[in-house]
């Protein structure tokens, strides 16, 4: 166990530095580009321009630059954006994090508690129309865009019918912080949760169905029936249990790259100031030094909750323990 998790941390920092100089290369070691002018902005004073290059070591070897901007990225925290007037970068994505973070932990508690009974009860079902019904709306989900989702809920909810009963209590757009307000915290994020968890709980629920009806035939839930087991306890206990680790699989990539931005057109249509919206303001900006800040966050996420996957299948599943 012990080397098995030596190993995959090993593994877990090379692919973090490949990122890293990924990264760096793609936006300030281009050939024929001037990563200066790309960090001072458009028309910046010369005085800029000379301060951006001595700053960020542009006048020096690309491994030097590189560990300037790990540096200023990492350690002293100090990256500035000088198209935002010289705003801190790091501490700006540090602010915007909860609000992703709260926007995809709420969203993924629901589109995992209704993925398994959706996907648990079709498969009890199996070819009823129940079953059939449950799987037509899953893929009404999958098929439903998540912006256009988004705004049909906003002209619901905040237009049309906002102040009748149903959706008085709904605010306006935008975030009210947990600590400041833990009612109004709720009721700022549920639309956008039930939004973002729509077409997750669509391929969740249909993935889940395939796997428990898979595994139906299998050896170890003939025995568990012939045991005697009830038919609600060999799905509960036995295949259940077992389709999880697909399950766990399909959860980790999904979270991490929502955490990591992915969940940018949510953000953008509700209004909430989390790390895709940064992103998203970044870009039509052209604001590199955020670019640059949000790309390595959403990367370095990414690849720690793939890490983290990779750990709970050494506790979940022996005979991958044994094969590292």
């Amino acid at each position: 166990m012990m080397a098995a998790l030596l190993r995959r941390t090993g593994q877990t920092v090379l692919v973090l530095f490949g990122v890293s100089v990924l990264v760096f290369g793609v936006f300030f070691a281009t050939p024929g580009a001037d990563p200066t002018a790309r960090i001072a902005g458009r028309n910046a004073a010369p005085q800029v321009m000379e301060k951006v290059r001595h700053e960020y070591g542009f006048d020096r070897p690309l491994p030097v630059q590189y560990a300037i901007m790990m540096k200023k990225l990492f350690i002293t925290r100090d990256l500035a954006s000088y198209t935002n007037r010289g705003q801190a970068v790091v501490p700006e994505i540090m602010q915007a994090a909860p609000v992703t973070a709260s926007l995809v932990c709420g969203a993924a508690v629901l589109w995992v508690t209704v993925s398994i009974f959706m996907g648990t009860l079709a498969a009890a079902m199996k070819d009823t129309w129940v079953d059939r019904g449950l799987m037509m709306l899953g893929l009404v989900g999958i098929s439903i865009p998540v912006f256009w989702l988004g705004q049909v809920a906003n002209l619901v909810t905040q237009s049309r019918y906002h102040d009748t009963w149903l959706f008085s209590w709904v605010p306006g757009l935008g975030y009210v912080p947990f600590a400041q307000d833990p009612l109004g915290w709720f009721r700022a994020l549920v639309i956008p949760w039930v939004v973002l968890a729509v077409m997750f709980i669509g391929i969740y629920s249909r993935v889940l169905r395939h796997d428990l009806v898979a595994l139906a035939g299998e050896d170890f839930m003939r025995t568990a029936r012939a045991k005697g087991l009830s038919p609600a306890r060999v799905l509960l206990r036995h295949g259940l249990r077992t389709s999880m680790v697909t399950f766990v699989s399909l959860f980790g990539l999904d979270f991490a790259q929502l955490a990591g931005g992915g969940a940018l057109l949510t953000e953008v249509v509700f209004g909430l100031p989390g790390v895709g919206r940064l992103t998203y303001r970044a870009l039509t900006m052209l604001d590199l030094p955020v670019i640059m800040a949000t790309v390595m966050y959403s990367a370095i996420f990414v690849v720690l909750a793939n890490a983290v996957v990779d750990v709970v299948y050494l506790f979940l599943d022996p005979r991958v323990r044994d094969a590292r």
